[in-house]
């Protein structure tokens, strides 16, 4: 979306926009896309319904219309057998019109820190890129990231590395897969610390077989961490059911962990 909205500098575009549903539909209420005379970057669901949308969006930049609202009901004359129906406001926006837009189509998105630059962490970065989270990737070796690195991912050096937790932004999702079990183990230490005073990282996920985590319990034991201290640590990480251990699959089953906290 960062791209269509640096092309309104240039061009002017439609915003169709998802205003009301009823019943059985694509996609709610506050769903948005921006229609260029070639071109669009979103979807309202695909479809026979985006299809019609489409032509009536660019119909409306060429000057055709002036209509700026279209009602579609999702039944057999659309191909959509959904049953519901879909209300839909259009607007003709340019250069002018970018600022709110950002803020309309981009809301913030939610905080995530993960420790660790290996082929697991860059698998998931690059599958976290399109989706709702802002990526703080943190290591011990500051040479361990990647050029192409995707945007707005925040690559930081942190020796030690668990000294990263402190400063977290409260809401933080955290996973952990560094190159040392024994950094792992120190900013698992960390974040139970920081959830036994401030109470503000909703998900800890610890990548790890069955026996790693059995050795960091008796460990966390140790340390002080109660049974329900250590048991808000997820680990192995990922939806369960996904049990292959190529990188990409983990950060597939990961990401889909980490959008079920949301």
């Amino acid at each position: 979306m960062m791209a269509a909205l640096d092309r309104l500098a240039d061009e002017a575009a439609v915003r169709v926009s998802v205003q009301a549903t009823q019943g059985s539909v694509p996609r709610g209420p506050g769903t948005h896309m921006l229609v260029f005379a070639v071109g669009e970057a979103g979807t309202i669901g695909g479809g026979h319904l985006e299809f019609q949308a489409l032509a009536h969006a660019r119909r409306l930049l060429a000057g055709e219309l002036v209509t700026t609202h279209l009602r579609q009901v999702l039944g057999p004359s659309l191909g959509q057998c959904c049953g519901g129906v879909v209300e839909l406001t259009m607007e003709r926006v340019d250069a002018d019109d970018v600022a709110r837009l950002r803020t309309l189509l981009m809301p913030p998105h939610t905080p995530l820190a993960l420790f660790g630059g290996g082929h697991v962490g860059r698998a998931i970065v690059n599958t976290l890129a399109p989706l709702p989270f802002a990526v703080r990737w943190i290591d011990s070796r500051d040479e361990i990231f990647p050029d192409d690195v995707p945007v707005d991912v925040d690559c930081e050096h942190s020796n030690p590395v668990q000294a990263a937790v402190a400063d977290l932004a409260p809401g933080s999702r955290v996973l952990i897969m560094s190159f040392s079990h024994a950094e792992d183990l120190d900013i698992v230490v960390a974040c139970l610390k920081r959830l036994r005073v401030q109470d503000d990282l909703p998900f800890v996920g610890l990548i790890g077989s069955a026996t790693k985590w059995a050795t960091f319990r008796h460990r966390l034991e140790d340390r002080g961490f109660t049974a329900e201290e250590i048991a808000r640590i997820t680990c192995p990480i990922g939806v369960p059911g996904i049990t292959g251990k190529e990188p990409e699959v983990i950060a597939v089953a990961v990401a889909a962990q980490l959008l079920q906290t949301l």
